[in-house]
C-alpha cells in the first residue's frame, strides 16, 4: 500500500507537518504531494483540488479517499510509532480529537493553541488559514 498526503503548501501548520511526517519511520509508502498542484492535479485528475486545499486528503495508491479527521488519522496510522494511535483515534467516538492528536505528535500543537483569543493561532497574515483551528481546537467549545 502507498499513500499520498495533500498538504496546503501555503500554510505554515500544513508544511510543518508535511516535514515532520516526511521524517518518521513509516510502515507503508507515504508521497507528500502539495494540495493544488501541477503534480496532484495530473496524479488525481477527478478530485476537487479546490477542496484539498481547504483540508488535508490522503489518498491510496487503491483510489480510497479520505478528508478531515479520517485523513489525520490515516498520516497517523503510517507512522511506526503512532499506528498505534491512529487505530484508537479511528473510533468514532475519539475521531474529533484527530487532527489535534497529529498536531501534538508532530511536535507542533502549541502553534495552533499559543493564541487562543486569535481565531487561526499563529498564522501570519498571508496565511489563508484554511486548516486554522476549530472552536474546540482552542478551547471556546
Amino acid at each position: 500500500m502507498r499513500l499520498t498526503v495533500l498538504y496546503d503548501d501555503g500554510c505554515p501548520l500544513c508544511r510543518t507537518f508535511s516535514t515532520w511526517l516526511a521524517r518518521q519511520p513509516t510502515l507503508v509508502g507515504l508521497d507528500l504531494v502539495p494540495a493544488g498542484s501541477g503534480c496532484a492535479r495530473n496524479r488525481f485528475p477527478a478530485l476537487d483540488h479546490e477542496r484539498t486545499l481547504a483540508e488535508i486528503t490522503v489518498v491510496s495508491d487503491a483510489g480510497e479517499v479520505w478528508t478531515g479527521a479520517h485523513a489525520w488519522v490515516m498520516c497517523l496510522w503510517a507512522t511506526a510509532t503512532h499506528r498505534a494511535l491512529a487505530e484508537s483515534l479511528a473510533r468514532p467516538s475519539r475521531l474529533p480529537l484527530a487532527k489535534g492528536a497529529a498536531q501534538l505528535a508532530a511536535g507542533i500543537r502549541s502553534v495552533t493553541t499559543s493564541r487562543s483569543a486569535t481565531p487561526g493561532g499563529d498564522y501570519p497574515d498571508d496565511c489563508a488559514g484554511t486548516c486554522s483551528p476549530t472552536p474546540q481546537d482552542i478551547g471556546q467549545g
